[in-house]
């Protein structure tokens, strides 16, 4: 064998033997950050009385915290590709570990807000770099599927861990435990990236940094954000809440035309354009805004209407995770290989949608059993299976140097999406709970039926909001069937491709990385 073929070799068994210990590490950092959306909703309560945040303010511990995550996505993603996905995933790791236990030991409502957002500044950059050394470090097509899958289940149920997680630490320890557990979690995927990873060489964008679309960006999506979060507290049509979306549309234009013009841009439109990913980014989003309003409507269901307490509203989402689980990493993963993720990804979708439309015929006393735990399942075995070939492919057939940008959007897409669910379909409930209680309230001559008419009034809400969501589910099964194209990825070795590589072209042994 010459030499040449002896070195490829080499690299090929060095990078066997250590991707699969690189996966339990970007894993256990993609858990923790997704863990982290949800885990700190359940203290909230037990927080905003020990530090006195007032009931104005107390939106800013979720709002800080997403805020910086979705404005600094791009950011993030372009910072992984000039210093090197190793070395931001570490550095995001090291400070979202120096954050968690700020906001652990916080003493003021300063200080908590101050804590989630550098939470959300680093997670924004260890998000992208996470999911983009996925993509550099798995080209085989079948260990991808199989890598893909255990992340996407990970990204999908890892909201639902941290409410059970959440229930366990505020009910039993204490709700400053929601940050401390953040820290062995990011020391022990630190360490371990440290030594285990070996990032691929050749892969880094060293071009300028593209400051002007930085701003633009960053700005432009932190508008958009807060938009949404505000529209859910004052109101779609206070001036603010409007003032903020007319920012976003018109920093986010100039973005645009920002990243058309200049020769190292931030988000280079070539990302974007491409229809399987741009298909992949407007599907997840959406599925995203309905799945995000389903988990706070089923939280208050759960504990409000239902009386349940913060660990058993924890361990009533166990079917959904379940079901994450085994439509990622078994249905998913098995079939990746054989059929073209549109395939994969409508029918999820709508398998997702069934489940969300058992929801609608929800009522104070529906059974868990009958209703509950089916509907849950189906949510979990349609969202597993469509999460995992869309996270695969929002990074396939991206050039290296734009790998780290293009993992953002995927995150993105996400958190915009569950900015949007929360607000749009929030507004919906509580509208919809106003006419119904108006309308009834009239009718109830003691205390006992004034409450039972608030209590329907608040399921008839929920109902009315699923029903947006489940259209919201259909929508994004119906953009997947149609714009995403790429064929079934039945290469064995997928590495190195320029961008143009799309649609029926995929259905070959394919470059990507």
């Amino acid at each position: 064998m010459s030499e040449t073929g002896s070195t490829a070799v080499k690299a090929t068994s060095g990078q066997d033997a250590n991707r699969w210990r690189a996966l339990v590490f970007i894993a256990l950092a993609q858990l923790m950050v997704v863990l982290d959306a949800t885990i700190v909703n359940i203290a909230l309560p037990s927080a905003q009385q020990d530090l006195g945040i007032s009931d104005g303010n107390r939106q800013w511990v979720v709002t800080a915290y997403a805020l910086a995550f979705g404005g600094l996505l791009l950011f993030g993603g372009r910072i992984a590709d000039l210093w090197g996905r190793k070395r931001a995933f570490v550095l995001g790791l090291g400070g979202f570990a120096l954050a968690s236990a700020l906001g652990g030991a916080a003493t003021n409502e300063a200080m908590m807000f101050g804590a989630r957002a550098l939470q959300g500044a680093f997670g924004a950059l260890l998000a992208p770099a996470a999911l983009s050394l996925l993509a550099v470090m798995f080209t085989d097509g079948k260990e991808r599927a199989k890598a893909f899958g255990i992340y996407g289940a990970i990204a999908g149920g890892g909201g639902a861990v941290g409410l059970i997680l959440g229930g366990f630490l505020t009910e039993y320890l204490d709700w400053r435990w929601t940050f401390f557990v953040n820290i062995p979690f990011a020391v022990v995927a630190a360490v371990g990236a440290y030594f285990v990873i070996r990032e691929p060489e050749g892969g880094r964008n060293r071009s300028p940094l593209d400051v002007p679309g930085v701003i633009l960006s960053t700005v432009g999506l932190v508008a958009l954000v807060y938009g949404f979060t505000r529209a859910e507290s004052e109101g779609w049509s206070d001036s603010v809440t409007v003032g903020m979306f007319v920012a976003s549309a018109v920093l986010l234009a100039a973005f645009v035309a920002v990243e058309a013009r200049v020769k190292a841009p931030l988000l280079p439109l070539r990302v974007i354009t491409e229809r399987n990913r741009g298909g992949v980014y407007l599907s997840l989003g959406l599925a995203i805004i309905a799945m995000f309003g389903l988990f706070l409507f089923l939280t208050y269901y759960l504990q409000v209407v239902q009386g349940y307490s913060p660990v058993k509203t924890g361990f009533a989402f166990l079917p959904m995770i379940a079901g994450m689980i085994v439509g990622s990493t078994q249905i998913g993963t098995r079939l990746m290989t054989r059929v073209a993720p549109r395939l994969l990804m409508a029918p999820g979708f709508v398998v997702a949608a069934l489940g969300m439309l058992l929801l609608t015929q929800l009522e104070i006393d529906s059974s868990y059993t009958a209703l509950l735990l089916p509907a849950m399942l189906l949510l979990g075995l349609g969202m597993g299976t469509a999460f995992m070939p869309a996270m695969s492919l929002a990074t396939l057939g991206v050039e290296p140097r734009d790998s780290g940008v293009a993992s953002a959007m995927v995150n993105t897409s996400q958190q915009v999406g569950g900015a949007i669910g929360t607000a749009l379909l929030n507004t919906i409930a509580a509208s919809a709970t106003t006419s119904y209680v108006a309308d009834h309230i009239g009718g109830a001559t003691s205390r006992s039926q004034q409450q039972l008419v608030q209590l329907q009034g608040q399921v008839q809400g929920y109902t009315s909001a699923i029903w947006f969501a489940v259209g919201i589910l259909v929508a994004a099964a119906a953009i997947a069937a149609v714009l995403i194209n790429a064929g079934r990825p039945g290469g064995t070795t997928v590495a190195g491709s320029s961008d143009e590589t799309v649609g029926d072209e995929l259905a070959v042994p394919v470059a990507i990385h």
